[in-house]
C-alpha cells in the first residue's frame, strides 16, 4: 500500500488542531476581558459605591458578558469546519452546554439587576419597573420573546428533561435558541449603552453579530444545501446485520469529492418516511471509497427503527462530515481500536481506512451474542495484518468491561497482557457510555496519555 501524505506525517494535523483550540480559547477570553475593560472604563467600578447605581452597573456587566457568551455558543455549534476538526462535535457540545448555561444565568442576573437598579434599589417596585421597561423601551418586547425562546432551549437541555424526551424532539426545540438570539439583537443595539458608547465598541459588537450570523447562514444552511445538490444521495440497499441492526448503503454523484474520512459521521435524513425532517447522527461503518457510503444502525428510537423499512431509491440528505475519530487525531504509528456493540461501526471503518503496517493495529471487540462484521474483520486480518481480539459474553462484573477472562486477571492486567505497549499507542474508543468510562479508567491506569485517547459520543 502506498503511504499517504497524512500517514507519513503522524501528528501534523493534531498539532494544527491544538493551535486552533488555543487560538479559540484566547479569542473568547480576550473578548470577555475587552467588554469588562469597557465596563470599567465607563465608570462601572465607581458606580458600585451606590446601592441603586451598583445594581444597575452590575446589570450592565452581566448583560455584556452574557451577550459575548451567547454569540460564542452560537459559533461553537455552527458547524464551522476549523472548529469541528479541532474539537470534535461532542467536545464542542460540552463546551457549548457550559457556555450556554453560563450565558443564560448571566442573562437572568442582568434582567434582575437592571430592573432592581432602575427601581432605585427598592425590591417592592421591581415588578412594576419590569413592566414599564418591557412596554416602553425600544426592542424590549422582542427581547422578552427572545428570552422565552432561550428559556425553552435551556429547560429542555437540563438532564432531567432530556431523559424524558426523544432526541428528535429535543433537537427541534433546541433550534428555538437561534430565534431567541435573533430577537435579542434589537434591544441590545437600541438601548444598550455599552454597545454604542464609542466607535470601537459599535464595530466590535456589529462584527461579532455579523460573524455569528454568517457562520449560521454559511455552515448550517448554505453548505448543506450545496453539498446535497451536488451529490444527490440515494439508498441502494438495506441489509440486516444482526437482530435489530441494519446496514444502509448510499450512493450518489461525485462522492470522490466528498471530503470524508473513515471514522467520521454525518447527520442523516431519509426522505419519504415519518419524521424525515429530524436528522440523526450515524457513523460510517466502512471506509469511504468514492463510490458509496455505508452506515450500520441499531434500533434505539423512532428514527433508527424506521431505517429497516427504507427502500432503495430513497433520497437522502446529509450534514457533515463531522468528528475527530479519524486519522486526523492520530499522533503515532501504532494504534488500538476498542469497541463494544454497535460502537464497533466507526472502528470497522478505521480498521479499513487507516494506514498501518501488519502488527501495528489491534482491534478489541466486545459483544454479548452477535459479532458484527466478523467476516469483514477477518478479511482485514488476512489482507492488512490487523490483529483481532474478540471478547464475547456478558460482563463478568458491573465494574469490569471484559467478559470472562482466564487466569483471574483484572481488567488492567488483561489489557497489558494482550497489548503490552498500550500506553504507546493511539487508542480509538467507541461504545456505550458506562462501558466507555470503565475502559477509560483502565487506560488511565495503564499510563495512556490523554492526547492519545480518541473517542466521540452522540450524547445530547
Amino acid at each position: 500500500m502506498t503511504e499517504s501524505p497524512v500517514a507519513a506525517l503522524p501528528g501534523r494535523r493534531a498539532t494544527i488542531d491544538s493551535t486552533v483550540r488555543t487560538a479559540a480559547f484566547v479569542t473568547l477570553w480576550l473578548s470577555l476581558l475587552l467588554v469588562t475593560y469597557w465596563w470599567v472604563a465607563g465608570g462601572g467600578v465607581q458606580e458600585l459605591t451606590g446601592w441603586a447605581t451598583g445594581l444597575t452597573s452590575l446589570g450592565r456587566l452581566t448583560g455584556l458578558l452574557a451577550a459575548a457568551l451567547l454569540l460564542a455558543q452560537v459559533i461553537l455549534m455552527a458547524r464551522v469546519p476549523m472548529l469541528e476538526a479541532a474539537y470534535g462535535q461532542d467536545r464542542l457540545a460540552r463546551i457549548h452546554r457550559l457556555t450556554g448555561f453560563t450565558s443564560f444565568n448571566l442573562m437572568l442576573a442582568h434582567i434582575v439587576l437592571i430592573t432592581w437598579g432602575y427601581a432605585a434599589g427598592e425590591l417592592g417596585k421591581t415588578p412594576a419597573m419590569l413592566w414599564d421597561l418591557t412596554v416602553d423601551y425600544p426592542g424590549m418586547l422582542l427581547a422578552v420573546a427572545g428570552t422565552a425562546c432561550l428559556c425553552l432551549s435551556v429547560l429542555t437541555s437540563v438532564k432531567a428533561a432530556r431523559r424524558r424526551i426523544r432526541y428528535e424532539s429535543w433537537h427541534l426545540l433546541h433550534l428555538y435558541a437561534y430565534l431567541g438570539v435573533g430577537l435579542a439583537l434589537p434591544h441590545q443595539l437600541w438601548t444598550g449603552q455599552e454597545f454604542l458608547a464609542s466607535t470601537s465598541r459599535t464595530v466590535f459588537w456589529w462584527t461579532a453579530w455579523a460573524v455569528a450570523a454568517a457562520t449560521i447562514l454559511v455552515y448550517r444552511i448554505g453548505v448543506p444545501i450545496w453539498r446535497n445538490a451536488r451529490h444527490r444521495l440515494r439508498v441502494t440497499a438495506v441489509v440486516p446485520e444482526a437482530d435489530r441492526v441494519v446496514s444502509v448503503y448510499v450512493t450518489g454523484r461525485r462522492l470522490d469529492r466528498l471530503r470524508t474520512e473513515a471514522g467520521q459521521f454525518f447527520s442523516w435524513r431519509f426522505l419519504g418516511r415519518p419524521g424525515w425532517t429530524r436528522a440523526n447522527p450515524y457513523s460510517l461503518s466502512a471506509a469511504p471509497d468514492g463510490q458509496q457510503l455505508r452506515i450500520t444502525v441499531q434500533e434505539a428510537g423512532d428514527g433508527s427503527a424506521a431505517l429497516r423499512g427504507v427502500r432503495p431509491g430513497t433520497r437522502v440528505l446529509i450534514e457533515g462530515p463531522f468528528g475527530r475519530l479519524s486519522d486526523r487525531a492520530r499522533t503515532g504509528r501504532r494504534i488500538a481500536l476498542i469497541g463494544a456493540g454497535v460502537g464497533i461501526t466507526p472502528l470497522r471503518a478505521l480498521a479499513e481506512g487507516l494506514d498501518y503496517a501488519p502488527g501495528d493495529a489491534v482491534l478489541i471487540q466486545r459483544y454479548t451474542e452477535h459479532q458484527l462484521f466478523r467476516s469483514e474483520l477477518q478479511v482485514l486480518h488476512h489482507q492488512r495484518g490487523l490483529s483481532l481480539l474478540a471478547l464475547p459474553g456478558h460482563r463478568r462484573s458491573p465494574d469490569s468491561w471484559f467478559g470472562p477472562v482466564p487466569g483471574h486477571l483484572n481488567d488492567l492486567q488483561a489489557l497489558r497482557h494482550w497489548i503490552p505497549d498500550i500506553a504507546d499507542r493511539d487508542v480509538y474508543l467507541c461504545g456505550p457510555d458506562a462501558w466507555t468510562r470503565l475502559v477509560q479508567h483502565t487506560l488511565d491506569a495503564a499510563g495512556l496519555p490523554a492526547e492519545r485517547l480518541h473517542l466521540e459520543t452522540f450524547k445530547w
